[in-house]
C-alpha cells in the first residue's frame, strides 16, 4: 500500500517540481535575426551544455529589396519588429531571463537606414539589439557546432548559408582540447540576396553556374592561404553545414514526412550523396519545391540559391562527406554566454582565496582566437 501511495504521489508531483525546477533555473535567451529569419531560443544550463526550455522561428526577410538600394523596406521592418514584440513576449512567461544576447547579421550591416530600425525596436519592443560582424558571425556560428566535432580530425571547415551571406570559417582543435579559428571568409552573399538577383521561378542554368563560378573564385583565394584542399583530400579536415538549405538536403535525403530535426541534425551525407539529392531538388521544378512537405513555398526559391552556393564549395574542394548540423549562431551564443559565466564564477571563487598562500592566481591561457 505505501509503495502504491508513493508512486502515485510521485507521478502527481513530478509536473509540479519540473516546473518549479524550470521557474527557478538561471535562463538564458539567444535571439538570431538574419536577412531571412528571426530564430529564439531559450534554454537552461546543465553541467556540459543546456536544456531548451523554448523555441521560437518565423521567416521575416528582412533584407528583403536590400540589394537594389541598400535599405530596409517599411514593410519588412514592421514585420520584423511585430515578431520580435512576440519574442519578448515569449521570453516574459520565463522571466527573469537572467542572460541574454540579440544579435542581427548581414541585413542589418549593410542597411543604411539601420538607425531608423533600432529606434523602432527601442521604441516598440525595448530590447538591445547587437548588429555583429561577419567575423563574430563566423565564430558564433562555429562554437554552436562544437558539438559535432570529430576531436579525432583536429581541424574542421564550418560553413553557414546565411540569408545575405555565407560565413565560412576553418577551425582548429589544439592538444590541450580548445578550439580555435585558423581563418574565415564572408561570401557577400546568400540565399535571399541570390534569389533576388535572379528573381524568375525557375532560376536558369547560366545564373545557377554564375553563383557556382563566383563561389569558387572566392574559396579558391581562401584555399591559397590556408591549403584546405590537400588538408580535406587527406581527410584531415571535417566538413559540416548548417543552414536551412543544408537541413532541407538531409530531409529530403532521407525521405521524411515532415521535417524532423532529430533526424536530421548530425546526419552525416557521402559527397555523392549530396550531389544525387541537390539533383533531385533541381529537377523537382518550383511546383515540385513548393508541393514538398520540407521546403514548401517559403524555401522554394531559397533552397535552389543555397544549392548553388553548396555546389560552389564542392567543386573547389574535393569533399567526401559533409556532416549537417541543425544548429549555428542561436546555440552558439548560448554557449557562449554559458562558458562565460561559468569563467566568472571561476574568477569570483579564485579572488575569495587569493591572499592565501596556497592559492595562486593563474592566467587563462586562452588564445586570441579561441572560440571561447
Amino acid at each position: 500500500m505505501h509503495k502504491l501511495m508513493a508512486k502515485v504521489f510521485k507521478r502527481l508531483t513530478k509536473p509540479y517540481l519540473q516546473k518549479r525546477i524550470e521557474q527557478d533555473a538561471e535562463h538564458y535567451a539567444a535571439i538570431d535575426l538574419g536577412t531571412n529569419s528571426c530564430r529564439l531560443v531559450i534554454a537552461t544550463p546543465t553541467p556540459t551544455s543546456f536544456h531548451v526550455v523554448e523555441t521560437f522561428s518565423k521567416i521575416t526577410r528582412l533584407g528583403e529589396g536590400i540589394i537594389q538600394d541598400n535599405l530596409l523596406s517599411k514593410a519588412a521592418m514592421r514585420r520584423t519588429v511585430n515578431t520580435l514584440k512576440v519574442c519578448k513576449s515569449v521570453m516574459e512567461e520565463y522571466a527573469p531571463i537572467t542572460h541574454s544576447r540579440f544579435v542581427a547579421t548581414a541585413a542589418c550591416r549593410r542597411a543604411k537606414n539601420i538607425n531608423e530600425f533600432l529606434n523602432m525596436i527601442n521604441k516598440e519592443v525595448g530590447i538591445n539589439l547587437e548588429i555583429i560582424s561577419s567575423k563574430e558571425e563566423s565564430r558564433l556560428a562555429v562554437v554552436g557546432c562544437l558539438p559535432l566535432l570529430n576531436r579525432q580530425i583536429k581541424r574542421a571547415l564550418i560553413f553557414d548559408i546565411g540569408g545575405g551571406s555565407t560565413e565560412i570559417s576553418l577551425a582548429r582543435v589544439t592538444e590541450e582540447g580548445k578550439t580555435f579559428i585558423e581563418g574565415y571568409v564572408s561570401l557577400p552573399y546568400g540565399v535571399v540576396t541570390v534569389s533576388e538577383a535572379f528573381p524568375n521561378q525557375e532560376m536558369t542554368t547560366l545564373a545557377y553556374n554564375t553563383i557556382i563560378e563566383r563561389t569558387q573564385k572566392i574559396l579558391q583565394e581562401f584555399d591559397e592561404k590556408h591549403h584546405i584542399y590537400e588538408a580535406i583530400q587527406n581527410q584531415e579536415i571535417q566538413v559540416i553545414g548548417t543552414s536551412g538549405t543544408v537541413t532541407v538536403l538531409g530531409a529530403v535525403h532521407l525521405g521524411l514526412p515532415r521535417y524532423n530535426r532529430s533526424a536530421v541534425d548530425g546526419l552525416s551525407l557521402s559527397g555523392a550523396e549530396v550531389e544525387n539529392v541537390i539533383n533531385r531538388i533541381k529537377t523537382m521544378g518550383d511546383a515540385g519545391r513548393r508541393k514538398h512537405r520540407c521546403i514548401g513555398p517559403s524555401k522554394a526559391d531559397l533552397t535552389i540559391s543555397g544549392c548553388a552556393i553548396i555546389e560552389g564549395l564542392m567543386s573547389t574542394f574535393p569533399i567526401s562527406e559533409i556532416t549537417i548540423a541543425d544548429r549555428g549562431i542561436r546555440e552558439g551564443i548560448l554557449l557562449d554566454m554559458i562558458h562565460n559565466n561559468k569563467q566568472n564564477k571561476k574568477h569570483f571563487n579564485k579572488k575569495r582565496f587569493r591572499r592565501h598562500p596556497y592559492f595562486k592566481r593563474k592566467r587563462d591561457g586562452i588564445k586570441k582566437d579561441s572560440v571561447h
